[in-house]
C-alpha cells in the first residue's frame, strides 16, 4: 500500500494546458470511478480548481504508472502534451504535498483561504462516489486538521495579499458589517471580478456593477446576482454607493469631484470608501479632500500588500515546520495499517497450515496410530511449516549480504545474543 499523489498547478504548466486537464464538479464522479476501475488503484480523490488539478490515489502495488496513462487517456492528450508539466510525489511526499495544498502553502497566492474548502469539497465528493475509502478518508481528515493548525498558530492567513482582497478587508474594517452596504463597482475585468467574489463571501448587501461595455458588466452582474449599467447611467447611482471600487483602461478620470460632492451630500453626509485601483486613475485626486470620504489609491494598497506579503513569508516557514511534523505522524498510521495487514495475512497462512496438519492428525488417529505418534507429528510438522518461510527468507537475507534483515529478525523473534550463544556452542 502506498500514496501517489500527481497532477499540474500554477507553478508548472500554462493556463492552455490546466484548462485542458480541469474537471467541473459534474464530471468528476465518473472520473473517479473509472480511476478506481484500474488496477491496483484503491482509492482516490480529484481536486480540480483553476490553478491545479491534483489527483491523491492510494496503490496496492506500483500502479502509478496506469494512473497517469489513465489522466492522460482521459484529457485525449498526447505525451508530450502533458508530460513535462505533471508533478509526482509518492509516499512522505505525497503527504506532504496534500498538507501545504491544504494549508494554503502551494496556493498562487500565499496563505489564501479558499483551497481548504475546495479540498474538502473535493474528499467529500470522493468519498459520496465510493472512490475514497478508510486510508484517504484518515489522509484527508488530518490535513484538515493540519490546515486549521497552521491558520491558528501562525499568521499567514492574517493579511491581505492581492489590492482585491486588501480592497475589500479595508472596506469590512470602515463599515464593519457589509450586509446593509451598497458596492458599485466601476468595471468588469479580472480585479474588479475578484473584488466581486471577496464582497460575495462577505455577504455584501448589493452589488451595481458600470461598465463602458453594458454586455460585460451584466455578464458579471449575473455571476454574482448584481445590476448592471452603462456609465452614462453612473452619475444616478453614485449617491447609493456605501464601497466605490474603480479598476477602468480609461485615459482620464470617470470620477469628478463634484459629482461625489454632490452623492455625499445627497447621503447625508454617510461615509463612502473608494478604491481606486485604476493606472491611470479613474478618481479625481481632489475627491479625497471632501468630508466622509475615505480614498485610496492602488500606491496606498500595494505598501500595505507589500508589508502582508513579507509577514505571510516568515508565517509560511514556521507552518512549514508544522507540516513537516505532521508527515511523519501520518506515514507513521500508515505504516502500522501496513504492519496490521501483514500480521493479518501471516496468521491466515498460519491457520490454514494448523487446519491441514489437524486433518491429517485426525485420519491418523482414525487408522489406530498411537496418540504419542499423532502429537509427535503434530508438533514436528507445525514446527516445520511455520518455520520454513522465515528461515529461507533469513538465508537469503544472510547470502545478499543484508545485515540490516538479520538483525532485524533478532528483534522481532526476540532472539538474544545469550541464545545465539548457546546455540553456536551446541553446534561445536
Amino acid at each position: 500500500m502506498s500514496i501517489f499523489a500527481f497532477g499540474v498547478n500554477h507553478t508548472t504548466a500554462p493556463l492552455a494546458v490546466r484548462e485542458r486537464v480541469s474537471l467541473t464538479p459534474d464530471s468528476v464522479p465518473s472520473a473517479l470511478r473509472e480511476l478506481v476501475g484500474i488496477k491496483g488503484v484503491n482509492e482516490a480523490t480529484i481536486v480540480s480548481t483553476c490553478n491545479r488539478t491534483d489527483l491523491y490515489c492510494e496503490l496496492a502495488d506500483d500502479s502509478s504508472a496506469r494512473a497517469i496513462d489513465w489522466f492522460r487517456n482521459y484529457h485525449e492528450l498526447e505525451p508530450s502534451e502533458i508530460l513535462p508539466y505533471l508533478y509526482q510525489h509518492r509516499s512522505a511526499g505525497a503527504v506532504r504535498h496534500l498538507l501545504r495544498v491544504a494549508s494554503g502553502l502551494d496556493s498562487l497566492v500565499l496563505g489564501e483561504p479558499q483551497i481548504l474548502g475546495q479540498v474538502k469539497d473535493a474528499h467529500r465528493l470522493a468519498r459520496d462516489t465510493g472512490a475514497a475509502g478508510r486510508v484517504l478518508d484518515r489522509l484527508f481528515q488530518h490535513s484538515f486538521s493540519v490546515a486549521k493548525k497552521v491558520r491558528t498558530t501562525t499568521s499567514i492567513g492574517a493579511n491581505a495579499v492581492s489590492v482585491a482582497y486588501a480592497a475589500v478587508s479595508l472596506a469590512k474594517q470602515i463599515f464593519g458589517d457589509l450586509r446593509p452596504t451598497t458596492a458599485l463597482m466601476l468595471g468588469a475585468g479580472e480585479t474588479v471580478e475578484l473584488a466581486c467574489r471577496h464582497l460575495t463571501r462577505q455577504s455584501v448587501g448589493r452589488l451595481i456593477i458600470a461598465n463602458r461595455t453594458v454586455t460585460n458588466a451584466q455578464r458579471l452582474a449575473s455571476n454574482f446576482s448584481g445590476f448592471a449599467i452603462s456609465l452614462d447611467e453612473l452619475p444616478n447611482h453614485l449617491a447609493e454607493a456605501d464601497i466605490l471600487i474603480c479598476s477602468t483602461g480609461s485615459s482620464d478620470p470617470i470620477i469628478r469631484h463634484q459629482a461625489v460632492a454632490d452623492a455625499i451630500q445627497a447621503r447625508k453626509h454617510r461615509p463612502m470608501f473608494i478604491v481606486d485601483i485604476a493606472v491611470p486613475r479613474d478618481v479625481e485626486n481632489e475627491v479625497g479632500e471632501l468630508d466622509d470620504v475615505y480614498l485610496y489609491t492602488v500606491d496606498n494598497l500595494e505598501e500595505v500588500i507589500s508589508e502582508n506579503r513579507k509577514s505571510r513569508a516568515e508565517a509560511a516557514k514556521l507552518a512549514e515546520e508544522l507540516v513537516d511534523g505532521q508527515v511523519s505522524e501520518v506515514m507513521g498510521w500508515l505504516d502500522a495499517l501496513d504492519v496490521g495487514a501483514a500480521i493479518a495475512t501471516y496468521r491466515s497462512q498460519a491457520e490454514v497450515t494448523r487446519d491441514a496438519v489437524l486433518i491429517r492428525a485426525e485420519k491418523m488417529l482414525a487408522k489406530g496410530d498411537a496418540p504419542e505418534k499423532v502429537m509427535g507429528f503434530v508438533a514436528n510438522t507445525l514446527m516445520n511449516k511455520l518455520l520454513h518461510a522465515p528461515t529461507s527468507g533469513l538465508r537469503r537475507a544472510a547470502s545478499d549480504g543484508r545485515v540490516e534483515v538479520v538483525e532485524a529478525a533478532h528483534e522481532i523473534l526476540g532472539l538474544d545474543a545469550s541464545s545465539a550463544t548457546v546455540r553456536n556452542d551446541k553446534s561445536e
